[in-house]
Protein backbone atom coordinates (compact mmCIF):
# COMPACT_ATOMS: atom_id res chain seq x y z
CA UNK A 1 0.00 0.00 0.00
CA UNK A 2 1.12 3.34 -0.80
CA UNK A 3 2.01 5.74 2.07
CA UNK A 4 0.45 9.15 1.95
CA UNK A 5 3.17 11.86 1.04
CA UNK A 6 4.55 13.80 3.64
CA UNK A 7 8.00 13.79 4.59
CA UNK A 8 8.75 13.36 8.44
CA UNK A 9 10.36 17.08 8.45
CA UNK A 10 7.26 18.24 7.55
CA UNK A 11 5.71 15.75 9.64
CA UNK A 12 7.81 17.09 12.65
CA UNK A 13 7.65 20.94 12.18
CA UNK A 14 3.44 19.95 12.21
CA UNK A 15 3.25 18.90 15.29
CA UNK A 16 5.94 21.41 16.98
CA UNK A 17 3.38 24.06 16.12
CA UNK A 18 1.07 21.33 18.21
CA UNK A 19 2.96 22.11 21.12
CA UNK A 20 1.39 23.59 24.18
CA UNK A 21 -1.78 24.13 22.24
CA UNK A 22 -5.21 23.04 24.16
CA UNK A 23 -7.87 22.16 22.12
CA UNK A 24 -10.82 24.24 21.94
CA UNK A 25 -13.63 23.93 24.14
CA UNK A 26 -16.28 22.61 21.80
CA UNK A 27 -13.95 19.99 20.19
CA UNK A 28 -13.26 18.66 23.97
CA UNK A 29 -16.77 18.41 24.68
CA UNK A 30 -17.58 17.17 21.20
CA UNK A 31 -15.23 14.07 22.02
CA UNK A 32 -16.56 13.65 25.94
CA UNK A 33 -20.24 13.94 24.12
CA UNK A 34 -19.24 10.97 21.28
CA UNK A 35 -17.89 8.85 24.10
CA UNK A 36 -20.78 9.06 26.33
CA UNK A 37 -23.60 8.63 23.45
CA UNK A 38 -21.91 5.39 22.27
CA UNK A 39 -21.35 3.78 25.58
CA UNK A 40 -24.07 1.57 25.14
CA UNK A 41 -22.26 -0.36 22.36
CA UNK A 42 -19.28 0.05 23.78
CA UNK A 43 -20.18 -1.27 26.98
CA UNK A 44 -22.20 -4.33 25.10
CA UNK A 45 -18.70 -5.31 22.99
CA UNK A 46 -16.14 -5.19 26.60
CA UNK A 47 -18.76 -7.36 28.22
CA UNK A 48 -18.88 -10.27 25.70
CA UNK A 49 -14.82 -9.69 25.03
CA UNK A 50 -14.49 -9.95 28.73
CA UNK A 51 -16.55 -13.15 29.27
CA UNK A 52 -14.67 -14.82 25.84
CA UNK A 53 -11.11 -14.37 26.05
CA UNK A 54 -8.20 -16.03 24.49
CA UNK A 55 -4.86 -16.34 25.29
CA UNK A 56 -1.98 -15.96 23.30
CA UNK A 57 -2.17 -16.58 19.04
CA UNK A 58 -5.85 -18.71 20.00
CA UNK A 59 -7.91 -14.78 19.90
CA UNK A 60 -9.61 -15.81 16.29
CA UNK A 61 -13.11 -15.40 18.29
CA UNK A 62 -11.70 -11.94 19.98
CA UNK A 63 -10.18 -10.92 16.23
CA UNK A 64 -13.27 -11.35 14.25
CA UNK A 65 -15.03 -9.19 17.03
CA UNK A 66 -13.12 -6.42 16.54
CA UNK A 67 -12.26 -6.89 12.64
CA UNK A 68 -15.92 -6.88 12.04
CA UNK A 69 -16.80 -3.11 13.81
CA UNK A 70 -14.05 -1.60 12.70
CA UNK A 71 -15.52 -2.63 9.10
CA UNK A 72 -18.93 -0.92 10.83
CA UNK A 73 -16.57 2.20 10.58
CA UNK A 74 -15.28 2.39 7.62
CA UNK A 75 -12.05 0.90 7.91
CA UNK A 76 -10.17 -1.09 5.48
CA UNK A 77 -9.57 -4.23 7.93
CA UNK A 78 -6.77 -6.82 7.08
CA UNK A 79 -7.25 -9.94 9.05
CA UNK A 80 -4.23 -12.94 10.06
CA UNK A 81 -1.31 -10.17 10.82
CA UNK A 82 1.11 -11.94 12.66
CA UNK A 83 -1.06 -14.70 12.70
CA UNK A 84 -4.06 -13.43 14.72
CA UNK A 85 -3.62 -9.95 14.58
CA UNK A 86 -5.13 -7.31 12.59
CA UNK A 87 -5.07 -3.75 11.00
CA UNK A 88 -7.33 -1.30 9.92
CA UNK A 89 -6.82 1.73 7.87
CA UNK A 90 -8.64 5.02 7.51
CA UNK A 91 -7.22 7.61 4.70
CA UNK A 92 -8.34 11.35 5.01
CA UNK A 93 -6.07 13.24 2.78
CA UNK A 94 -2.48 14.46 3.55
CA UNK A 95 -1.16 14.41 7.34
CA UNK A 96 0.76 12.41 9.73
CA UNK A 97 0.16 8.56 10.45
CA UNK A 98 -0.57 7.57 13.49
CA UNK A 99 -0.54 3.83 15.25
CA UNK A 100 -2.90 3.15 17.95
CA UNK A 101 -2.97 -0.16 19.38
CA UNK A 102 -4.35 -2.59 21.63
CA UNK A 103 -3.84 -6.54 22.62
CA UNK A 104 -6.30 -9.14 21.48
CA UNK A 105 -5.46 -11.93 24.33
CA UNK A 106 -6.35 -12.85 27.96
CA UNK A 107 -4.19 -14.78 30.42
CA UNK A 108 -4.47 -18.80 31.32
CA UNK A 109 -6.30 -18.37 34.82
CA UNK A 110 -9.80 -18.89 36.40
CA UNK A 111 -11.68 -15.73 37.05
CA UNK A 112 -12.62 -15.33 40.50
CA UNK A 113 -14.65 -11.57 40.90
CA UNK A 114 -17.88 -12.98 40.97
CA UNK A 115 -19.35 -10.77 38.10
CA UNK A 116 -22.02 -11.36 36.44
CA UNK A 117 -19.70 -11.63 32.99
CA UNK A 118 -17.44 -13.27 34.34
CA UNK A 119 -15.28 -15.67 32.33
CA UNK A 120 -15.53 -19.69 32.35
CA UNK A 121 -14.09 -19.76 29.07
CA UNK A 122 -11.23 -22.40 29.10
CA UNK A 123 -8.06 -22.37 26.07
CA UNK A 124 -8.43 -24.40 23.27
CA UNK A 125 -7.08 -27.78 24.36
CA UNK A 126 -9.47 -26.78 27.50
CA UNK A 127 -6.33 -27.52 30.15
CA UNK A 128 -7.35 -24.10 32.01
CA UNK A 129 -9.46 -21.11 31.79
CA UNK A 130 -8.90 -18.00 30.75
CA UNK A 131 -9.63 -14.56 31.73
CA UNK A 132 -8.76 -10.82 30.58
CA UNK A 133 -7.23 -10.12 34.11
CA UNK A 134 -5.01 -7.76 32.71
CA UNK A 135 -7.24 -5.38 31.64
CA UNK A 136 -7.37 -6.24 27.46
CA UNK A 137 -10.77 -6.60 27.30
CA UNK A 138 -10.79 -2.37 28.77
CA UNK A 139 -8.02 -1.68 26.05
CA UNK A 140 -10.13 -3.22 23.24
CA UNK A 141 -12.96 -1.29 23.69
CA UNK A 142 -11.50 2.01 24.58
CA UNK A 143 -9.39 1.79 21.27
CA UNK A 144 -13.01 0.66 19.31
CA UNK A 145 -14.45 4.13 21.03
CA UNK A 146 -11.25 6.42 19.56
CA UNK A 147 -11.66 4.54 16.45
CA UNK A 148 -15.41 5.39 16.08
CA UNK A 149 -14.78 9.27 17.60
CA UNK A 150 -12.24 9.79 15.06
CA UNK A 151 -14.42 8.21 12.30
CA UNK A 152 -17.14 10.87 13.25
CA UNK A 153 -14.62 13.59 13.08
CA UNK A 154 -13.01 13.16 10.11
CA UNK A 155 -13.56 17.39 9.92
CA UNK A 156 -10.94 17.96 12.51
CA UNK A 157 -8.06 16.26 10.97
CA UNK A 158 -5.83 15.13 7.92
CA UNK A 159 -3.48 12.07 7.58
CA UNK A 160 -3.92 8.45 8.25
CA UNK A 161 -5.39 6.30 11.15
CA UNK A 162 -3.33 3.16 11.85
CA UNK A 163 -5.54 0.55 14.35
CA UNK A 164 -3.55 -2.37 15.00
CA UNK A 165 -4.81 -5.12 17.46
CA UNK A 166 -1.99 -7.39 18.11
CA UNK A 167 -2.01 -10.71 19.24
CA UNK A 168 0.29 -12.35 22.33
CA UNK A 169 1.00 -9.48 24.34
CA UNK A 170 0.82 -11.57 27.41
CA UNK A 171 3.60 -13.75 25.84
CA UNK A 172 5.69 -10.82 25.31
CA UNK A 173 5.89 -12.14 21.05
CA UNK A 174 2.57 -10.75 19.07
CA UNK A 175 4.58 -7.36 18.24
CA UNK A 176 7.27 -9.00 17.16
CA UNK A 177 5.02 -11.73 14.92
CA UNK A 178 3.56 -8.44 13.47
CA UNK A 179 6.42 -7.31 12.66
CA UNK A 180 7.98 -9.97 10.76
CA UNK A 181 4.87 -10.81 9.03
CA UNK A 182 5.45 -7.24 7.20
CA UNK A 183 3.45 -4.34 9.07
CA UNK A 184 5.74 -1.42 7.95
CA UNK A 185 6.13 -2.91 4.17
CA UNK A 186 3.08 -3.98 3.53
CA UNK A 187 0.87 -0.79 5.70
CA UNK A 188 2.28 2.37 6.55
CA UNK A 189 4.69 2.99 8.40
CA UNK A 190 3.50 5.80 11.25
CA UNK A 191 4.86 8.58 11.91
CA UNK A 192 3.46 8.63 15.60
CA UNK A 193 2.10 5.59 18.10
CA UNK A 194 -0.17 5.77 20.81
CA UNK A 195 -0.74 3.03 23.26
CA UNK A 196 -2.47 2.74 26.88
CA UNK A 197 -2.88 0.05 29.76
CA UNK A 198 -5.52 0.05 32.55
CA UNK A 199 -3.71 0.13 35.82
CA UNK A 200 -5.11 0.27 39.69
CA UNK A 201 -5.45 3.93 39.72
CA UNK A 202 -8.62 5.68 40.18
CA UNK A 203 -10.76 6.15 36.86
CA UNK A 204 -11.06 9.56 35.57
CA UNK A 205 -6.96 9.35 36.25
CA UNK A 206 -4.52 9.29 33.08
CA UNK A 207 -0.77 8.86 33.97
CA UNK A 208 2.17 9.02 31.78
CA UNK A 209 6.35 9.48 31.89
CA UNK A 210 8.55 10.56 29.40
CA UNK A 211 11.40 7.95 29.15
CA UNK A 212 11.47 4.49 30.38
CA UNK A 213 7.44 3.79 31.21
CA UNK A 214 8.61 -0.23 31.34
CA UNK A 215 11.38 -2.82 31.68
CA UNK A 216 13.74 -4.89 29.97
CA UNK A 217 12.37 -8.13 30.68
CA UNK A 218 14.99 -11.47 29.89
CA UNK A 219 14.41 -14.83 31.30
CA UNK A 220 17.44 -17.37 32.84
CA UNK A 221 17.28 -20.91 32.62
CA UNK A 222 20.26 -22.58 33.87
CA UNK A 223 21.03 -26.34 34.47
CA UNK A 224 23.41 -26.97 36.84
CA UNK A 225 25.57 -30.29 36.48
CA UNK A 226 26.70 -32.62 39.43
CA UNK A 227 27.26 -36.07 40.33
CA UNK A 228 24.50 -37.62 42.06
CA UNK A 229 25.02 -40.51 45.27
CA UNK A 230 24.17 -40.87 48.44
CA UNK A 231 22.92 -38.07 50.70
CA UNK A 232 24.71 -39.76 53.16
CA UNK A 233 28.12 -39.45 51.57
CA UNK A 234 28.30 -36.01 49.88
CA UNK A 235 32.00 -36.35 49.57
CA UNK A 236 30.89 -39.20 46.87
CA UNK A 237 29.34 -37.23 44.83
CA UNK A 238 28.67 -33.35 43.15
CA UNK A 239 25.62 -31.73 44.87
CA UNK A 240 24.27 -29.75 42.16
CA UNK A 241 21.78 -28.82 44.95
CA UNK A 242 24.27 -26.50 46.92
CA UNK A 243 25.37 -24.80 43.78
CA UNK A 244 22.03 -24.03 43.02
CA UNK A 245 21.53 -22.60 46.00
CA UNK A 246 24.66 -20.85 46.11
CA UNK A 247 24.10 -19.18 42.88
CA UNK A 248 20.51 -17.77 44.12
CA UNK A 249 22.82 -16.41 46.73
CA UNK A 250 25.60 -14.92 45.19
CA UNK A 251 23.54 -13.42 42.23
CA UNK A 252 22.03 -10.85 44.27
CA UNK A 253 25.52 -9.09 44.46
CA UNK A 254 25.38 -8.29 41.08
CA UNK A 255 22.12 -6.08 42.08
CA UNK A 256 24.02 -4.83 45.11
CA UNK A 257 27.79 -4.32 44.68
CA UNK A 258 27.80 -4.06 40.66
CA UNK A 259 25.35 -2.20 39.09
CA UNK A 260 24.13 2.05 40.26
CA UNK A 261 21.98 1.95 43.05
CA UNK A 262 20.06 4.38 41.48
CA UNK A 263 19.38 2.47 38.37
CA UNK A 264 16.58 -0.15 38.00
CA UNK A 265 17.22 -4.03 37.98
CA UNK A 266 16.34 -6.74 39.80
CA UNK A 267 17.08 -10.64 39.28
CA UNK A 268 14.40 -12.75 40.60
CA UNK A 269 14.44 -16.66 40.64
CA UNK A 270 11.03 -18.02 40.64
CA UNK A 271 11.56 -22.01 39.83
CA UNK A 272 14.30 -24.62 41.30
CA UNK A 273 13.59 -28.66 40.31
CA UNK A 274 15.78 -31.06 40.90
CA UNK A 275 15.88 -34.02 43.07
CA UNK A 276 13.21 -36.79 43.82
CA UNK A 277 13.73 -37.45 47.69
CA UNK A 278 15.69 -36.24 50.79
CA UNK A 279 18.22 -38.85 50.75
CA UNK A 280 19.56 -38.51 46.90
CA UNK A 281 21.66 -36.24 45.76
CA UNK A 282 20.09 -35.77 42.19
CA UNK A 283 22.53 -35.09 39.38
CA UNK A 284 21.16 -31.71 37.85
CA UNK A 285 19.07 -28.90 38.97
CA UNK A 286 16.98 -26.54 36.94
CA UNK A 287 16.67 -22.73 37.98
CA UNK A 288 14.56 -20.61 35.88
CA UNK A 289 14.20 -16.78 36.26
CA UNK A 290 13.45 -13.61 35.11
CA UNK A 291 15.88 -10.23 34.60
CA UNK A 292 14.02 -6.96 34.43
CA UNK A 293 16.24 -3.42 33.94
CA UNK A 294 15.13 0.18 32.70
CA UNK A 295 18.45 0.71 31.02
CA UNK A 296 20.52 -1.04 28.12
CA UNK A 297 23.77 -0.96 30.21
CA UNK A 298 21.96 -2.05 33.24
CA UNK A 299 20.55 -5.04 31.38
CA UNK A 300 24.04 -6.19 29.95
CA UNK A 301 25.68 -5.81 32.97
CA UNK A 302 22.73 -8.02 34.71
CA UNK A 303 23.34 -10.72 31.93
CA UNK A 304 26.85 -10.99 32.04
CA UNK A 305 27.15 -11.19 36.01
CA UNK A 306 24.05 -14.19 36.00
CA UNK A 307 26.36 -15.75 33.24
CA UNK A 308 29.48 -15.20 35.44
CA UNK A 309 27.71 -16.07 38.43
CA UNK A 310 26.39 -19.36 37.52
CA UNK A 311 29.91 -20.42 35.98
CA UNK A 312 31.80 -19.73 39.25
CA UNK A 313 29.41 -21.34 41.46
CA UNK A 314 29.84 -24.72 39.10
CA UNK A 315 33.20 -23.97 39.62
CA UNK A 316 33.88 -23.46 43.40
CA UNK A 317 32.44 -26.89 43.73
CA UNK A 318 34.60 -28.43 40.68
CA UNK A 319 31.63 -28.99 38.84
CA UNK A 320 31.09 -29.19 35.09
CA UNK A 321 30.13 -25.85 33.72
CA UNK A 322 26.35 -25.54 33.72
CA UNK A 323 24.40 -24.97 30.70
CA UNK A 324 23.28 -21.61 31.04
CA UNK A 325 20.25 -19.85 28.32
CA UNK A 326 19.22 -15.96 28.92
CA UNK A 327 16.64 -15.53 26.82
CA UNK A 328 15.57 -12.03 25.64
CA UNK A 329 12.15 -10.95 26.20
CA UNK A 330 10.74 -7.43 25.54
CA UNK A 331 12.80 -4.60 25.59
CA UNK A 332 11.70 -1.66 27.99
CA UNK A 333 9.16 1.24 26.57
CA UNK A 334 10.97 4.74 25.99
CA UNK A 335 8.61 7.65 25.63
CA UNK A 336 9.78 9.89 23.30
CA UNK A 337 9.78 13.27 25.62
CA UNK A 338 8.47 15.61 23.57
CA UNK A 339 5.61 14.04 22.21
CA UNK A 340 4.98 13.32 25.83
CA UNK A 341 5.43 17.16 26.27
CA UNK A 342 2.71 17.94 23.77
CA UNK A 343 -0.06 15.37 24.84
CA UNK A 344 0.51 16.08 28.34
CA UNK A 345 -0.71 19.63 27.83
CA UNK A 346 -3.89 17.88 26.22
CA UNK A 347 -4.78 15.86 29.17
CA UNK A 348 -4.45 18.14 32.04
CA UNK A 349 -6.28 20.83 29.60
CA UNK A 350 -9.16 18.10 29.10
CA UNK A 351 -8.80 16.26 32.72
CA UNK A 352 -7.38 18.88 34.92
CA UNK A 353 -4.03 18.94 36.58
CA UNK A 354 -4.96 16.71 39.62
CA UNK A 355 -6.12 13.93 37.00
CA UNK A 356 -3.21 13.83 34.18
CA UNK A 357 -0.35 12.93 36.27
CA UNK A 358 3.42 11.97 35.78
CA UNK A 359 4.03 8.69 37.37
CA UNK A 360 6.68 6.57 37.82
CA UNK A 361 7.94 3.28 35.49
CA UNK A 362 6.56 0.28 35.93
CA UNK A 363 8.54 -3.02 36.47
CA UNK A 364 6.53 -4.86 33.95
CA UNK A 365 7.17 -5.91 30.78
CA UNK A 366 5.16 -4.88 27.94
CA UNK A 367 6.42 -5.64 23.55
CA UNK A 368 5.00 -2.43 22.68
CA UNK A 369 8.97 -1.35 22.66
CA UNK A 370 9.10 -2.67 19.42
CA UNK A 371 7.17 -0.35 17.56
CA UNK A 372 9.12 2.47 18.83
CA UNK A 373 12.21 0.51 18.25
CA UNK A 374 11.47 1.19 14.58
CA UNK A 375 12.48 4.36 15.21
CA UNK A 376 8.43 5.76 15.65
CA UNK A 377 8.19 8.87 18.37
CA UNK A 378 5.99 6.89 20.80
CA UNK A 379 3.59 6.93 24.17
CA UNK A 380 2.73 4.64 26.62
CA UNK A 381 0.18 6.11 29.03
CA UNK A 382 -2.05 4.45 32.05
CA UNK A 383 -5.66 4.73 32.75
CA UNK A 384 -7.43 4.14 36.13
CA UNK A 385 -10.13 1.66 36.89
CA UNK A 386 -11.18 1.80 40.49
CA UNK A 387 -13.28 4.02 42.10
CA UNK A 388 -11.64 7.07 43.85
CA UNK A 389 -13.06 6.03 47.57
CA UNK A 390 -11.36 2.33 47.19
CA UNK A 391 -7.81 3.86 45.71
CA UNK A 392 -8.11 6.59 49.04
CA UNK A 393 -8.55 3.22 50.99
CA UNK A 394 -5.96 1.46 49.99
CA UNK A 395 -3.65 3.81 50.07
CA UNK A 396 -4.37 4.27 54.06
CA UNK A 397 -2.47 2.28 56.73
CA UNK A 398 -4.28 -0.91 57.09
CA UNK A 399 -7.05 -0.30 54.13
CA UNK A 400 -7.85 -2.61 52.08
CA UNK A 401 -5.38 -3.54 48.99
CA UNK A 402 -6.56 -2.93 45.51
CA UNK A 403 -6.96 -6.73 43.05
CA UNK A 404 -3.57 -5.73 40.85
CA UNK A 405 -3.27 -6.48 37.08
CA UNK A 406 -3.21 -10.32 36.61
CA UNK A 407 -4.98 -10.75 39.65
CA UNK A 408 -8.14 -13.71 39.70
CA UNK A 409 -10.23 -10.47 41.33
CA UNK A 410 -8.95 -7.89 38.71
CA UNK A 411 -12.46 -5.96 38.51
CA UNK A 412 -12.18 -2.88 36.50
CA UNK A 413 -15.53 -0.58 37.06
CA UNK A 414 -16.44 -0.53 33.31
CA UNK A 415 -18.27 2.72 32.33
CA UNK A 416 -16.05 5.20 33.80
CA UNK A 417 -12.67 3.21 33.18
CA UNK A 418 -13.35 2.65 29.31
CA UNK A 419 -14.82 6.95 28.89
CA UNK A 420 -11.69 7.68 30.03
CA UNK A 421 -9.82 5.66 28.13
CA UNK A 422 -11.51 6.29 24.58
CA UNK A 423 -11.43 9.97 25.30
CA UNK A 424 -7.93 10.18 26.41
CA UNK A 425 -6.60 8.10 23.16
CA UNK A 426 -9.12 10.15 20.65
CA UNK A 427 -7.73 13.98 22.70
CA UNK A 428 -4.14 11.90 22.42
CA UNK A 429 -4.67 10.89 18.58
CA UNK A 430 -6.32 14.12 17.21
CA UNK A 431 -3.01 15.95 19.26
CA UNK A 432 -0.83 14.45 16.56
CA UNK A 433 -3.67 15.53 13.38
CA UNK A 434 -5.83 18.10 14.18
CA UNK A 435 -5.54 20.79 12.00
CA UNK A 436 -2.84 23.70 13.80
Amino acid sequence: MMRPVLKRTAVSFFLLALAGTAFSAPLKTEVAGKVDGMYPWLDGVYKDLHAHPEIAFQEVRTAGRLAAEMRKLGFEVTEKVGRTGLVAILRNGAGPTVLVRTELDGLPMEEKTGLPYASRNRTQDGATFTTHSCGHDVHMAAWLGAARTLAELKRQWKGTLMFIAQPAEETVSGARAMLDDGLFKRFPKPDVAFALHSWPLAYGTVGFEAGPVSSNSDALEIEFKGRGGHGSAPDKAIDPIAIAARFVVDVQTVVSREKDPKAFGVVTIGAIRGGTVGNIIPDTVQVRGTIRSYSPDVRSKLLDGVRRVANASAAMADAPAPDVKLIPGGAAIVNDAALVGRTEAIFQDAFGAKNAVRMPAMTASEDFSAYANEGIPSMFFFTGVYAPEAVAEAQRAGGKPLAFNHSPFYAPVPEPSIKTAAQAMSLAVLGALARP
